[in-house]
């Protein structure tokens, strides 16, 4: 006794690719929204416990970024300023500001003061921002117009290719050394002969699987 019809079989396997393109769509429309500037929170201003403004501080006041991240030309890392340095010109700069009480009480009691992190990378990866700085990547390359930034937010997306579009050519990217922590500096028109020629004068290799090994991001 026949059970199924003989279209049965073609419903079967329609179904079947269906279920199979479902499925693929599926997984497809998740890789793309990992990798989505919504999800990677490029472009949102990512609020603080106090409204530090870079716009006010590295913009209209003009103070270098080494003022506060004093490590970042010696250390893998850009560090976060320490209470004594805000309270250096805020002991006296709007001392008696709302908004600076929670930084005061802090500095006062000795309680650690915790940022929100904005450039916040997987602790698979290495990254040293002082190898970055001295061979003449300028904050701007990767943290975007920050001088203009009441509230700071990413630029770029962090992720393993876009760190690998500098890793492959790195002329394109590279400034003299005093231009790198100038916001206002531009790439010039000739700035691929340029960044070849820094390139030999700070010692950064040359051959492109050198910098794109494995091993000089994920140790």
């Amino acid at each position: 006794m026949q059970i199924f019809r003989p279209r049965a079989n073609t419903v079967f396997k329609v179904s079947a690719f269906g279920v199979l393109y479902v499925v693929a769509l599926l997984v497809w429309s998740l890789a793309i929204l990992d990798r989505s500037n919504y999800t990677r929170r490029v472009n949102e201003p990512i609020a603080q416990p106090i409204p530090y403004s870079h716009e006010l501080h590295a913009g209209s006041l003009g103070m270098d970024c080494r003022y506060c991240h004093t490590a970042v030309e010696d250390s893998a890392f850009a560090n976060v300023p320490p209470l004594e340095t805000c309270m250096a010109c805020h002991n006296e700069v709007k001392a008696n500001s709302l908004l600076i009480q929670p930084l005061k009480e802090a500095a006062q009691t000795g309680k650690a003061f915790e940022w929100t992190r904005v450039h916040d990378l997987p602790d698979f990866v290495y990254f040293n921002h002082s190898i970055h700085v001295n061979k003449g990547v300028g904050c701007s390359t990767c943290h975007g117009p920050i001088d203009k930034m009441p509230t700071v937010w990413r630029v770029k997306d962090l992720t393993m290719g876009w760190c690998l579009d500098c890793h492959r050519a790195p002329e394109n990217y590279l400034r003299p050394r005093e231009e790198v922590f100038n916001m206002e500096w531009q790439p010039p028109a000739e700035q691929v002969a340029l960044g070849r020629q820094l390139m030999q004068k700070y010692n950064v290799p040359s051959g492109r699987l050198v910098l794109t090994h494995c091993n000089i991001c994920h140790r």
